[in-house]
Protein backbone atom coordinates (compact mmCIF):
# COMPACT_ATOMS: atom_id res chain seq x y z
CA UNK A 1 0.00 0.00 0.00
CA UNK A 2 1.36 3.51 -0.79
CA UNK A 3 2.49 5.85 1.78
CA UNK A 4 -0.08 8.56 2.55
CA UNK A 5 0.01 11.69 0.12
CA UNK A 6 1.92 9.07 -2.08
CA UNK A 7 -0.93 7.03 -4.16
CA UNK A 8 -3.28 7.39 -6.28
CA UNK A 9 -5.60 10.14 -5.64
CA UNK A 10 -8.78 8.16 -6.75
CA UNK A 11 -8.49 6.27 -3.51
CA UNK A 12 -7.63 9.03 -0.96
CA UNK A 13 -10.61 9.33 1.08
CA UNK A 14 -9.75 12.59 2.92
CA UNK A 15 -12.94 15.29 3.85
CA UNK A 16 -15.19 12.77 2.25
CA UNK A 17 -17.60 11.95 5.05
CA UNK A 18 -18.84 8.82 3.53
CA UNK A 19 -15.74 7.89 2.26
CA UNK A 20 -17.64 6.52 -0.72
CA UNK A 21 -16.46 5.94 -4.78
CA UNK A 22 -14.09 9.44 -3.95
CA UNK A 23 -13.31 11.30 -6.93
CA UNK A 24 -16.41 10.06 -8.77
CA UNK A 25 -14.17 7.55 -9.72
CA UNK A 26 -16.10 4.59 -9.83
CA UNK A 27 -19.04 2.97 -11.68
CA UNK A 28 -21.94 3.46 -10.44
CA UNK A 29 -25.66 2.98 -11.62
CA UNK A 30 -29.07 4.16 -10.91
CA UNK A 31 -31.89 2.60 -12.61
CA UNK A 32 -34.49 4.73 -14.24
CA UNK A 33 -37.10 2.56 -15.28
CA UNK A 34 -39.87 3.24 -12.87
CA UNK A 35 -39.15 7.01 -13.07
CA UNK A 36 -39.23 7.28 -16.57
CA UNK A 37 -42.63 5.14 -17.06
CA UNK A 38 -44.06 7.49 -15.14
CA UNK A 39 -42.48 10.59 -16.78
CA UNK A 40 -43.33 9.41 -20.22
CA UNK A 41 -46.94 9.13 -19.09
CA UNK A 42 -46.76 12.82 -17.77
CA UNK A 43 -45.23 14.33 -20.92
CA UNK A 44 -46.88 12.48 -23.62
CA UNK A 45 -50.80 11.88 -22.14
CA UNK A 46 -53.03 14.87 -22.76
CA UNK A 47 -51.09 16.10 -25.50
CA UNK A 48 -53.26 18.27 -27.97
CA UNK A 49 -53.09 19.05 -31.50
CA UNK A 50 -55.36 21.44 -33.36
CA UNK A 51 -55.31 22.48 -37.06
CA UNK A 52 -57.31 23.51 -39.69
CA UNK A 53 -58.66 20.21 -40.10
CA UNK A 54 -59.74 19.71 -36.55
CA UNK A 55 -58.78 18.60 -33.52
CA UNK A 56 -57.12 15.74 -31.90
CA UNK A 57 -55.70 14.90 -28.12
CA UNK A 58 -53.14 11.89 -27.21
CA UNK A 59 -54.99 9.52 -24.81
CA UNK A 60 -53.58 6.90 -23.29
CA UNK A 61 -49.90 5.17 -22.97
CA UNK A 62 -51.30 1.86 -23.69
CA UNK A 63 -48.12 -0.01 -24.43
CA UNK A 64 -44.29 1.08 -22.73
CA UNK A 65 -41.81 -1.56 -23.07
CA UNK A 66 -38.12 -0.63 -22.48
CA UNK A 67 -35.45 0.13 -19.77
CA UNK A 68 -33.29 3.03 -19.15
CA UNK A 69 -30.44 3.92 -16.29
CA UNK A 70 -27.98 6.29 -15.36
CA UNK A 71 -24.47 5.70 -14.74
CA UNK A 72 -21.45 7.70 -13.51
CA UNK A 73 -18.42 6.90 -14.20
CA UNK A 74 -14.89 9.48 -13.53
CA UNK A 75 -17.02 12.14 -12.75
CA UNK A 76 -19.53 12.08 -16.08
CA UNK A 77 -22.97 11.29 -16.25
CA UNK A 78 -23.76 8.00 -19.18
CA UNK A 79 -27.32 7.27 -19.94
CA UNK A 80 -28.75 4.53 -21.49
CA UNK A 81 -32.19 4.19 -22.39
CA UNK A 82 -34.24 2.46 -25.00
CA UNK A 83 -38.46 2.25 -25.16
CA UNK A 84 -41.21 0.76 -27.51
CA UNK A 85 -43.88 3.11 -26.75
CA UNK A 86 -47.69 2.92 -28.50
CA UNK A 87 -50.43 5.62 -27.38
CA UNK A 88 -53.88 6.45 -28.47
CA UNK A 89 -55.23 9.34 -29.59
CA UNK A 90 -58.75 10.32 -30.93
CA UNK A 91 -59.85 13.61 -32.79
CA UNK A 92 -62.60 15.46 -34.34
CA UNK A 93 -62.70 16.88 -37.94
CA UNK A 94 -63.79 20.51 -37.98
CA UNK A 95 -66.20 20.67 -40.67
CA UNK A 96 -68.03 17.34 -40.20
CA UNK A 97 -68.16 16.77 -36.74
CA UNK A 98 -66.97 13.29 -37.42
CA UNK A 99 -64.99 11.38 -34.77
CA UNK A 100 -62.25 9.23 -35.20
CA UNK A 101 -59.29 7.13 -33.35
CA UNK A 102 -55.95 5.66 -34.17
CA UNK A 103 -52.59 5.03 -32.58
CA UNK A 104 -49.12 6.46 -32.32
CA UNK A 105 -46.47 3.91 -32.01
CA UNK A 106 -42.14 4.97 -31.51
CA UNK A 107 -40.56 1.46 -32.18
CA UNK A 108 -37.48 2.83 -30.86
CA UNK A 109 -36.61 5.94 -28.80
CA UNK A 110 -32.78 5.33 -27.66
CA UNK A 111 -29.91 6.85 -26.95
CA UNK A 112 -28.08 6.02 -30.47
CA UNK A 113 -30.55 8.07 -32.40
CA UNK A 114 -31.52 11.77 -32.13
CA UNK A 115 -35.21 12.62 -31.25
CA UNK A 116 -35.82 14.29 -34.57
CA UNK A 117 -34.50 10.71 -36.33
CA UNK A 118 -36.62 8.73 -33.79
CA UNK A 119 -39.45 6.31 -36.02
CA UNK A 120 -42.68 7.94 -35.16
CA UNK A 121 -46.18 6.06 -36.60
CA UNK A 122 -49.29 7.17 -36.79
CA UNK A 123 -52.38 4.73 -37.91
CA UNK A 124 -55.91 5.58 -37.72
CA UNK A 125 -58.88 3.07 -37.48
CA UNK A 126 -60.73 1.90 -40.80
CA UNK A 127 -63.20 4.75 -42.36
CA UNK A 128 -62.77 8.32 -43.63
CA UNK A 129 -60.90 10.96 -41.57
CA UNK A 130 -57.70 11.01 -42.92
CA UNK A 131 -57.48 14.55 -42.98
CA UNK A 132 -57.06 13.85 -39.06
CA UNK A 133 -54.71 11.15 -39.39
CA UNK A 134 -52.54 13.86 -41.50
CA UNK A 135 -52.69 16.20 -38.97
CA UNK A 136 -50.99 14.06 -36.20
CA UNK A 137 -48.79 12.73 -38.83
CA UNK A 138 -47.51 16.34 -39.17
CA UNK A 139 -48.33 18.73 -36.42
CA UNK A 140 -48.91 15.65 -34.13
CA UNK A 141 -45.32 14.26 -35.15
CA UNK A 142 -43.85 17.72 -34.00
CA UNK A 143 -45.60 17.58 -30.72
CA UNK A 144 -44.69 14.13 -29.58
CA UNK A 145 -40.93 14.78 -30.60
CA UNK A 146 -41.29 17.91 -28.49
CA UNK A 147 -42.43 15.82 -25.58
CA UNK A 148 -39.80 13.41 -26.05
CA UNK A 149 -37.72 15.69 -25.58
CA UNK A 150 -38.76 16.94 -22.72
CA UNK A 151 -38.47 13.28 -21.18
CA UNK A 152 -34.91 13.42 -22.01
CA UNK A 153 -34.32 16.62 -20.62
CA UNK A 154 -35.68 15.85 -17.33
CA UNK A 155 -34.20 12.39 -17.40
CA UNK A 156 -30.38 14.36 -17.31
CA UNK A 157 -31.70 16.89 -14.68
CA UNK A 158 -34.28 16.10 -12.21
CA UNK A 159 -33.56 11.81 -12.42
CA UNK A 160 -30.34 12.71 -11.17
CA UNK A 161 -29.85 14.69 -8.71
CA UNK A 162 -27.44 14.23 -6.56
CA UNK A 163 -25.56 11.24 -8.54
CA UNK A 164 -21.89 13.73 -8.41
CA UNK A 165 -20.71 13.62 -5.44
CA UNK A 166 -19.14 16.53 -4.11
CA UNK A 167 -15.37 15.99 -4.26
CA UNK A 168 -12.20 17.88 -3.21
CA UNK A 169 -12.06 21.48 -4.08
CA UNK A 170 -8.32 22.19 -5.20
CA UNK A 171 -5.76 24.06 -3.14
CA UNK A 172 -6.41 28.36 -3.92
CA UNK A 173 -9.78 27.28 -6.52
CA UNK A 174 -12.24 29.89 -6.13
CA UNK A 175 -15.29 28.16 -5.24
CA UNK A 176 -18.49 30.90 -5.14
CA UNK A 177 -18.23 33.48 -7.41
CA UNK A 178 -20.70 36.25 -8.54
CA UNK A 179 -23.50 35.38 -11.38
CA UNK A 180 -26.13 38.09 -12.99
CA UNK A 181 -29.89 37.67 -12.53
CA UNK A 182 -31.36 35.31 -14.84
CA UNK A 183 -35.06 35.61 -16.22
CA UNK A 184 -37.44 38.65 -15.21
CA UNK A 185 -39.18 36.19 -12.22
CA UNK A 186 -36.40 34.50 -11.02
CA UNK A 187 -33.00 35.40 -9.70
CA UNK A 188 -30.22 33.15 -8.90
CA UNK A 189 -26.94 34.47 -6.63
CA UNK A 190 -23.74 33.04 -5.59
CA UNK A 191 -21.47 35.50 -3.50
CA UNK A 192 -18.03 35.02 -2.24
CA UNK A 193 -19.32 35.63 0.98
CA UNK A 194 -21.50 32.71 0.52
CA UNK A 195 -18.71 29.91 1.32
CA UNK A 196 -19.55 28.53 4.11
CA UNK A 197 -18.75 24.76 6.18
CA UNK A 198 -21.93 22.80 7.21
CA UNK A 199 -22.18 19.62 8.71
CA UNK A 200 -19.09 18.10 7.53
CA UNK A 201 -16.12 19.43 6.13
CA UNK A 202 -17.27 20.08 2.49
CA UNK A 203 -17.16 23.73 0.64
CA UNK A 204 -20.67 25.07 0.45
CA UNK A 205 -22.50 27.49 -1.67
CA UNK A 206 -25.32 29.87 -0.95
CA UNK A 207 -28.30 29.48 -3.81
CA UNK A 208 -30.74 32.61 -3.59
CA UNK A 209 -34.01 32.30 -6.12
CA UNK A 210 -37.13 34.89 -6.49
CA UNK A 211 -40.30 33.30 -8.15
CA UNK A 212 -43.52 35.10 -8.65
CA UNK A 213 -46.66 33.43 -8.77
CA UNK A 214 -50.36 33.87 -9.66
CA UNK A 215 -52.01 33.11 -6.24
CA UNK A 216 -51.58 34.72 -2.82
CA UNK A 217 -49.41 33.72 -0.12
CA UNK A 218 -51.59 31.96 2.07
CA UNK A 219 -52.38 29.45 -0.95
CA UNK A 220 -48.66 28.90 -1.47
CA UNK A 221 -47.58 28.86 1.34
CA UNK A 222 -50.48 25.47 1.97
CA UNK A 223 -48.88 24.05 -1.12
CA UNK A 224 -45.55 23.24 0.45
CA UNK A 225 -47.44 23.07 3.82
CA UNK A 226 -50.18 20.36 2.88
CA UNK A 227 -49.70 16.62 1.78
CA UNK A 228 -51.83 16.12 -0.46
CA UNK A 229 -50.86 19.62 -2.31
CA UNK A 230 -47.25 18.29 -2.28
CA UNK A 231 -47.96 15.24 -3.89
CA UNK A 232 -50.21 16.76 -6.58
CA UNK A 233 -46.93 19.22 -7.88
CA UNK A 234 -44.41 16.79 -6.70
CA UNK A 235 -46.74 13.56 -8.73
CA UNK A 236 -45.03 11.31 -5.82
CA UNK A 237 -45.68 10.10 -2.28
CA UNK A 238 -44.47 12.08 0.58
CA UNK A 239 -44.05 12.71 4.14
CA UNK A 240 -45.48 16.31 5.26
CA UNK A 241 -45.52 16.86 9.26
CA UNK A 242 -45.57 20.76 8.89
CA UNK A 243 -44.53 21.27 12.27
CA UNK A 244 -41.13 22.16 14.22
CA UNK A 245 -39.50 19.30 14.26
CA UNK A 246 -41.99 17.55 11.73
CA UNK A 247 -40.00 15.28 8.94
CA UNK A 248 -40.18 15.93 4.97
CA UNK A 249 -39.75 13.44 2.76
CA UNK A 250 -40.13 13.50 -1.52
CA UNK A 251 -39.01 13.00 -4.56
CA UNK A 252 -39.58 9.37 -3.93
CA UNK A 253 -36.74 9.89 -0.76
CA UNK A 254 -34.13 11.63 -3.19
CA UNK A 255 -35.12 15.11 -1.19
CA UNK A 256 -35.67 14.80 2.80
CA UNK A 257 -35.62 17.37 5.88
CA UNK A 258 -36.64 18.29 8.99
CA UNK A 259 -39.44 21.72 9.43
CA UNK A 260 -37.60 24.10 11.73
CA UNK A 261 -39.64 27.14 11.58
CA UNK A 262 -42.94 27.30 10.25
CA UNK A 263 -44.67 31.53 10.48
CA UNK A 264 -48.40 30.88 8.49
CA UNK A 265 -48.61 32.51 5.16
CA UNK A 266 -45.32 34.40 5.82
CA UNK A 267 -41.80 31.46 6.31
CA UNK A 268 -41.15 28.41 6.54
CA UNK A 269 -37.35 27.22 7.32
CA UNK A 270 -36.13 23.58 6.74
CA UNK A 271 -33.07 21.55 7.24
CA UNK A 272 -32.97 19.95 3.98
CA UNK A 273 -31.10 17.31 2.38
CA UNK A 274 -30.10 15.02 -1.26
CA UNK A 275 -29.82 11.62 -0.27
CA UNK A 276 -26.83 10.91 -2.36
CA UNK A 277 -25.04 14.02 -0.14
CA UNK A 278 -22.78 12.94 2.39
CA UNK A 279 -23.88 11.64 5.59
CA UNK A 280 -25.87 14.14 8.13
CA UNK A 281 -24.65 16.89 5.92
CA UNK A 282 -27.87 19.21 5.50
CA UNK A 283 -28.55 22.57 3.38
CA UNK A 284 -30.69 25.36 5.47
CA UNK A 285 -33.61 26.37 3.39
CA UNK A 286 -35.76 29.55 4.54
CA UNK A 287 -39.05 30.63 2.31
CA UNK A 288 -40.21 33.54 2.64
CA UNK A 289 -43.98 34.43 1.04
CA UNK A 290 -44.43 38.18 0.03
CA UNK A 291 -48.03 39.15 -1.20
CA UNK A 292 -48.33 40.73 -4.23
CA UNK A 293 -51.63 42.28 -5.07
CA UNK A 294 -52.91 38.93 -6.68
CA UNK A 295 -49.69 37.17 -6.99
CA UNK A 296 -46.85 36.47 -4.49
CA UNK A 297 -43.71 36.37 -4.31
CA UNK A 298 -41.37 33.24 -3.35
CA UNK A 299 -38.38 34.26 -2.17
CA UNK A 300 -35.56 31.01 -1.56
CA UNK A 301 -32.80 30.90 0.31
CA UNK A 302 -30.34 27.69 0.45
CA UNK A 303 -27.38 27.56 2.70
CA UNK A 304 -25.08 25.26 2.83
CA UNK A 305 -25.13 23.35 -0.52
CA UNK A 306 -22.20 21.40 -1.97
CA UNK A 307 -20.09 23.49 -4.22
CA UNK A 308 -20.65 19.92 -6.63
CA UNK A 309 -24.09 20.41 -6.37
CA UNK A 310 -25.12 23.99 -6.93
CA UNK A 311 -26.11 23.41 -10.87
CA UNK A 312 -28.50 20.10 -9.53
CA UNK A 313 -29.96 22.16 -6.64
CA UNK A 314 -30.96 25.25 -8.25
CA UNK A 315 -32.61 23.00 -11.43
CA UNK A 316 -34.14 21.11 -8.57
CA UNK A 317 -35.53 23.58 -7.02
CA UNK A 318 -37.16 25.43 -10.67
CA UNK A 319 -38.11 22.50 -12.65
CA UNK A 320 -39.43 20.19 -9.71
CA UNK A 321 -40.89 22.96 -7.48
CA UNK A 322 -41.72 26.07 -8.96
CA UNK A 323 -42.43 24.79 -12.38
CA UNK A 324 -44.52 21.92 -11.37
CA UNK A 325 -46.10 24.48 -8.82
CA UNK A 326 -46.85 26.79 -11.60
CA UNK A 327 -48.61 23.84 -13.05
CA UNK A 328 -50.49 22.85 -10.36
CA UNK A 329 -51.89 26.49 -10.34
CA UNK A 330 -52.80 26.80 -13.55
CA UNK A 331 -54.82 23.24 -13.23
CA UNK A 332 -56.66 24.56 -9.95
CA UNK A 333 -57.81 27.69 -11.97
CA UNK A 334 -58.59 25.65 -15.31
CA UNK A 335 -60.87 23.11 -12.85
CA UNK A 336 -62.67 26.36 -11.45
CA UNK A 337 -63.47 27.94 -14.84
Amino acid sequence: MAKWGQGDPRWIVEERADATNVNNWHWTERDATSWSKRKLKEVLEGLVVEGEAGRCEIGDLKHVEGEASCNSRKGKLIFFYEWNLRLSWKGTVKESGEKHKGSVEIPNLSEENEVDDTEINVSKKKGEGDVLKDLMRTEGTTKVREALRDYLKALKTEFTLGMILPTKAPAGQEVATERKPSGNTMQDSVTPQSLDIVGVKIPTVRILMREVFNSPADELYSIFTKKDLVQKFSKCPAVIEAEKGGKLQMFEGCVSGEYTELVPTQRIVLKWRCRSWPDEHYATVALNFQDLAAQSEVQLECKGVPVSHEESTRQCWKKQYFEEIHILLQQSRDNME
